[in-house]
């Protein structure tokens, strides 16, 4: 009986436990990808220029503070998304003026013409790459988020370029609404309704300066018919969603849903001073320009809670509280290209590939029998042990099953198969040069083992560079292909050689070889 036969029994043993352990039930452990269960597929494009405008905007803020600090009377203003141009209002400050405006972080001075007390600040290059960078990174993290939160299984989220995030959602029923959720921008603002101002004059002599005209919806209960309401609104922003800490779906004593948002310690203290300071006004709830609400400020706030109504339905309220959440999007996002795959797609697709799986090893399997007998039968047996451990490995290490990932199982199969034919031919010349069962299976496998494992490294290799490089299908193709040549090397050395050694390796009378 050869050496260690017990514990290798054992480890085969262990081998299969765990994989029926991991692979069963298959539809529940193994992912399938967008193209075997349908979803949808969008490259975004990150609009980092207009978030370089809301930066430049929020720094003529910071240069007037500066200059008035020092006496010098200025108009602020942003010219583009990069560039900030001062005019003072007296031009024999022009001196004290480029030394303040010299020491303004992160920008330079682009021209100056002194004479006409005017100045224009650049962005400098190295901060210009670095927020655009920014921008990008934090567009990708909070899409993460909000996918994350919407419940999609693993999902396909990553950077594309400079300004391009690609992102593919399987088994997404309603993409309309994940479209919706993703593309959001969520900034949401506090601010004052001026009701000195009627709102029918506004409309038609426009808004007075430090005001502005904004709308909001009004959802009818009965009919569900929507209209839009106008508010004037005081330009200033009393609080942003950057102080959100939580925000959850209730429902009201009405039964309609509404979400409940509670402040971190920065934003609670603001939104107590703002309503105390605004006791009896309206203060409106304004989302990405949209007036969800404008409730009537009756005490002081000092829980930090606040309450966004607006008629939403559940789902609206749910996905406005996930946004809310996972945080604003540094800058709005386009769609630039936009593809939906269909459920029955996929399924045809799952179909057809396993369809050709079966077809492609049943034809194997029957070549092996008629062709290698009862050795064609073990190298059948380790076949299937191989595709379970394939399968199993990718359950256990959650990897997406895609249509070229059925490529790669395919191929799998044929080289599994192929490094089975490999040894039996080494055991059938050792066997026709006279040498003994026993012999001739050592022989063989001896002989064989560097060129497998030659063969496999290489595939291996192969495997490793297409999953770094590589992008989506390219990648599941990899991740099947990299484990079922992994298994291949289990089931052709270990497990065929040891199924080789129980049939024959323990009789020593044993004449002819089932090859």
């Amino acid at each position: 009986m050869p050496r260690y036969v017990w514990l290798r029994i054992a480890v085969v043993a262990a081998v299969i436990a765990a994989a029926g352990w991991y692979v069963y039930p298959p539809r529940r452990t193994i992912n399938l990808g967008l193209d075997l269960q349908g979803g949808i597929h969008l490259v975004l494009g990150v609009d980092v220029d207009k978030a370089l405008e809301h930066v430049v905007e929020r720094a003529t803020t910071d240069v007037r503070n500066r200059l008035q600090t020092k006496g010098i009377g200025a108009e602020v203003a942003r010219q583009g998304s990069t560039i900030l141009v001062v005019q003072l209002t007296s031009p024999q400050t022009a001196k004290d003026a480029q030394a303040v405006l010299a020491d303004v972080a992160n920008y330079t001075i682009r021209t100056t013409d002194t004479a006409a007390g005017r100045f224009e600040l650049e962005l400098t290059q190295k901060e210009l790459a670095s927020r655009r960078d920014s921008f990008v990174r934090q567009a990708l993290e909070t899409i993460r988020n909000r996918v994350d939160q919407f419940g999609v299984a693993e999902p396909t989220i990553q950077r594309q370029g400079e300004n391009r995030i690609l992102i593919q959602l399987p088994g997404i029923q309603d993409p309309a609404r994940a479209k919706a959720l993703i593309g959001k921008t969520a900034v949401l603002e506090f601010k004052l309704l001026d009701e000195q101002v009627e709102v029918e004059k506004a409309l038609r002599e426009g808004a007075p300066p430090g005001d502005e005209i904004l709308y909001g919806r009004h959802v009818e209960r009965q009919t569900k018919a929507e209209t839009r309401v106008p508010y004037v609104v005081k330009k200033p922003v009393l609080l942003t969603g950057d102080t959100i800490r939580t925000a959850e779906v209730r429902i009201s004593d009405a039964g309609e849903p509404y979400v409940s948002v509670e402040f971190d310690r920065t934003g609670t203290a603001i939104f107590a001073d703002v309503t105390e300071k605004n006791v009896g006004k309206r203060l409106a709830i304004v989302l990405d320009g949209s007036v969800h609400s404008a409730p009537v400020i009756r005490e002081r706030i000092p829980s930090g809670q606040a309450q966004i109504t607006g008629g939403f339905t559940a789902e609206e309220a749910r996905d406005l509280a996930i946004v809310l959440r996972a945080g604003a999007l540094p800058a709005p996002v386009q769609i630039l290209e936009e593809r939906t795959v269909g459920p029955s797609l996929g399924a045809d697709s799952i179909r057809k590939g396993v369809i050709s799986t079966l077809a492609g090893a049943l034809a194997v399997v029957l070549f092996m029998v008629i062709y290698y007998r009862l050795s064609g039968l073990v190298a059948d047996v380790a076949l299937l042990l191989n595709l379970l451990i394939l399968l199993s490995a990718m359950a256990g290490f959650h990897a997406t099953l895609t249509l070229p990932g059925i490529a790669g199982i395919v191929l799998t199969i044929g080289m599994a198969v192929d490094t089975n034919i490999l040894i039996f031919e080494r055991i059938r010349e050792e066997f026709r040069l006279g040498k003994s069962v026993r012999a001739a299976i050592e022989a063989g496998f001896r002989r064989a083992f560097t060129t497998v494992i030659d063969t496999h490294v290489t595939v291996l290799v192969s495997a490793v560079i297409l999953y770094q490089f590589g992008t989506g299908p390219v990648k599941g193709f990899a991740v099947t292909l990299f484990i079922g040549i992994l298994a291949s090397l289990f089931t052709a050395v270990f497990f065929t050689r040891l199924i080789f050694d129980l049939i024959y390796m323990g009789r020593s009378r044993l004449q002819t070889l089932s090859i």
